[in-house]
């Protein structure tokens, strides 16, 4: 069976971006009013990264129509997992020395 040959779109080398940057494309959306759309085009981004900026503004300052956690929250939620991984494993090392402390003295 024969399967078309599609071009494939080129992909996009990973960049990455100031926060001022970031805080520019978003305050074009934000403060001028200008379409993601455009505003991405203008710029030399996808809409897709410029959309999560612009949402994770909107999070920030209390406006998330989608419920995004706000950057202090994820931070927190990060902290938290992290603790909370910790603590498992404390948890585990604590139970093989309670196995191994009970077969010594029993």
């Amino acid at each position: 069976m024969e399967t078309e040959d599609k071009p494939r779109r080129k992909q996009r080398t990973r960049r990455s971006f100031s926060d001022e940057f970031k805080a520019g494309a978003v305050a074009l959306v934000l403060k001028e009013g200008k379409s993601i759309t455009r505003v991405a085009k203008d710029l030399d981004l996808t809409q897709s990264s410029l959309g999560r900026w612009v949402e994770q503004a909107r999070a920030d300052v209390g406006k998330s129509a989608r419920g995004t956690l706000t950057t202090e929250e994820k931070e927190e939620l990060a902290r938290l997992r992290k603790e909370v991984r910790e603590l498992r494993l404390e948890r585990e090392i604590l139970k093989k020395a309670a196995v191994f402390f009970a077969k010594e003295n029993g």
